[in-house]
């Protein structure tokens, strides 16, 4: 192996740009060349390729999103257009691939690799936290801190009205981020698709929450769920509880950008160069994660049909210390 290609893909996290230095400066280490590919699978399709050197990625260690950027390609999902990619790749000389993406993106790089043959290995940049293989992917702490710093502005203006806010966080087919930020800003009442719960059971807990004198409640809503997202029960607990002085948050994309925190920064930087070394002791269709601290490579079918579960601990832990 004497060059690899590095490529971001699917919805962008906080950390990506740090995971891509370390490839980088770990692949410079190895003597290896290393190209950047632009816009992920639509690159690749398109030879949208550029050199990579050590000083190609100062700077970018604390920067959100993605330098090399990121695009849905429907063209790759189609045979002719992965034959055109790899065409492309070994035209340039390319040995092996780093993914730096989500379920999808491995996906794609574990089709293209049982096709072709070419190398891959991924690590797992997405703020849902829900690949199996990893205690954390990259973006979800700093992801949970932008949140966590959101809800505490939010709760300020709760209390001086004595309002009821229900907060929406990201995660459309997991709770991690509801469930975390839930119980590191005291919310009343977490919704997750992973426990759903009812207008009357949320009733409850709002009117125990009342009859202990709490000057404002704040409902953190996973997006995705039965639930209708937050504005969704918020009109519903409105319509049966008129009293309630209701207003709904919606932080959206807003838990994408931002610099990296430490603990991203950190993952990423571990994570960058197993994937490099990984590459270079001959492993390949899998995604290197971290699992009690300890670096593991999950295959990639097992990454994408294993979802991580939610440790439900978070739920009653935020049940008991809400009361």
């Amino acid at each position: 192996m004497k060059k690899i290609g590095v490529f971001t893909s699917g919805g962008d996290s906080p950390g990506m740009n740090a995971a891509l230095r370390a490839v980088v400066r770990a692949a410079v280490y190895y003597d290896l060349e290393v190209v950047g590919i632009y816009r992920g699978f639509e690159g690749m399709i398109d030879k949208d390729f550029e050199p990579l050197s050590a000083r190609s990625v100062n700077h970018i260690l604390p920067r959100g999103g993605t330098i090399l950027k990121s695009a849905r390609c429907p063209a790759f999902m189609e045979k002719a257009g992965r034959l055109q990619a790899y065409d492309n790749l070994r035209s340039e000389g390319i040995d092996a691939v780093v993914a730096i993406g989500g379920d999808g993106t491995f996906t794609g790089a574990m089709i293209f690799e049982e096709e072709f043959g070419l190398p891959m290995i991924g690590i797992p940049g997405t703020i849902d936290n829900d690949l199996y293989g990893t205690d954390y992917t990259l973006g979800f702490d700093t992801a949970n801190n932008t949140a966590m710093e959101a809800i505490d502005k939010i709760r300020d203006t709760a209390r001086s009205h004595n309002r009821l806010f229900f907060v929406e966080v990201m995660g459309r087919d997991s709770g991690f981020i509801a469930a975390h930020t839930g119980v590191a800003t005291g919310a009343v009442a977490i919704v997750v698709p992973e426990r759903e719960m009812s207008v009357d059971e949320l009733g409850e807990i709002l009117e125990r929450s009342k009859s202990h004198h709490k000057s404002s409640s704040i409902v953190v809503v996973a997006e995705g769920g039965r639930t209708g997202g937050a504005t969704a029960l918020a009109e519903k607990i409105k319509s049966r509880y008129p009293e309630y002085d209701t207003k709904v948050t919606i932080l959206g994309h807003l838990q994408r950008g931002g610099s990296p925190t430490l603990n991203d920064r950190l993952l990423a930087s571990k994570l960058g160069l197993a994937a490099v070394e990984g590459l270079r002791d001959g492993k390949s269709s899998a995604m290197v994660g971290l699992i009690n601290n300890k670096v593991v490579y999950t295959p990639f079918k097992d990454a994408i049909s294993d979802k991580l579960r939610l440790d439900k601990e978070w739920l009653r832990i935020a049940d008991i210390l809400s009361t």
